[in-house]
């Protein structure tokens, strides 16, 4: 319980910081009327993506949606968590791909596409599979496409007001200590804001795998997948995918070499792998399970 409620503090004072800054922002030009409208109008973009995020997922990744006859056994699993999780079994689809891979979209609970790619299929055990869907099932019960959403919208309308900021400052000829800090504000809001909105994912992940954890009961089986899967993106075996959609794997498919020390992570979609299992290792020693 002290787990979960400290993520959910974690991205509650990581939305409000995103706030402040929108605010702080909106002071600067001089309204925050200004700063609200900035918001909406990122709103009414996210949210476009955030009813369509189905479709737009699957077409982007390749994935196709399999009949319980093209894919009993993944059916089967799926269905199974969905059950321990309480929803609708989402609808299933595979992505032909050698990475193994994972991903989870659609609006919640009875909105939902869950998809694996080939390479997953062919590695995993049903354990393993399980612990995996347990994950991505864990995102789905946890609303983070609603949270990405609402955090890219806030992220966006932080970057455009910085550059209107910028624009106004320089239009109007104000004094050089202003030119700077428009300047200033053009360059670090967008980076703050993009880091604050990258940690809000990493927190999220280590949700959905405390979730998937307490779901299956299986927290070992999903360290086996996550060590199975950072084997053979680190050996180089790719995915045919936008580098845009590296947030909804359950592994990052595009990483490349960064430690669990490296200050790269702030840029990260996820936290390393060592650090999930450090931390699920927690978890099963939470639920009785001790893993070395």
């Amino acid at each position: 319980m002290a787990y979960t409620l400290n993520l959910y503090l974690k991205a509650a004072f990581l939305m409000a910081l995103l706030g402040a800054i929108l605010v702080g922002i909106g002071y600067l030009i001089g309204g925050l009327m200004i700063a609200f409208i900035f918001l909406i109008m990122a709103f009414i973009v996210n949210l476009i993506f955030y009813f369509f995020s189905d479709s737009m997922v699957l077409y982007s990744t390749g994935a196709r949606i399999v009949s319980e006859a093209e894919a009993p056994r993944l059916h089967r699993i799926v269905e199974r968590v969905a059950a321990k999780a309480g929803i609708k079994k989402p609808k299933v689809a595979i992505v032909n791909s050698p990475q193994p891979n994972a991903f989870a979209t659609g609006r919640g609970p009875g909105h939902a596409v869950v998809a694996a790619t080939t390479g997953l299929l062919t590695l995993m055990n049903d354990d393993e599979l399980e612990a995996v869907f347990g994950h991505e099932l864990g995102h789905v019960v946890n609303r983070d496409v609603l949270v990405a959403t609402i955090a890219a919208a806030m992220a966006s309308a932080i970057t455009w007001l910085a550059y209107v900021v910028f624009w106004i400052v320089l239009a109007r000829g104000r004094n050089g200590g202003e030119i700077a800090l428009a300047f200033a504000t053009y360059l670090l809001a967008p980076l703050t804001a993009s880091l604050i909105q990258l940690a809000i994912s990493r927190s999220r992940e280590y949700l959905a795998d405390y979730t998937g954890a307490k779901l299956t009961g299986k927290p070992q089986s999903l360290i086996s997948a996550l060590t199975k899967i950072e084997n053979y993106i680190m050996s180089g075996v790719k995915l045919d995918a936008p580098q845009t959609t590296a947030s909804l794997w359950i592994a990052n498919p595009f990483r490349k070499g960064i430690t669990s020390d490296d200050v790269l992570e702030w840029f990260s979609t996820h936290p390393s792998t060592k650090k999930r299992i450090e931390r699920l290792k927690q978890v099963a020693k939470e639920m009785g399970i001790y893993i070395m």
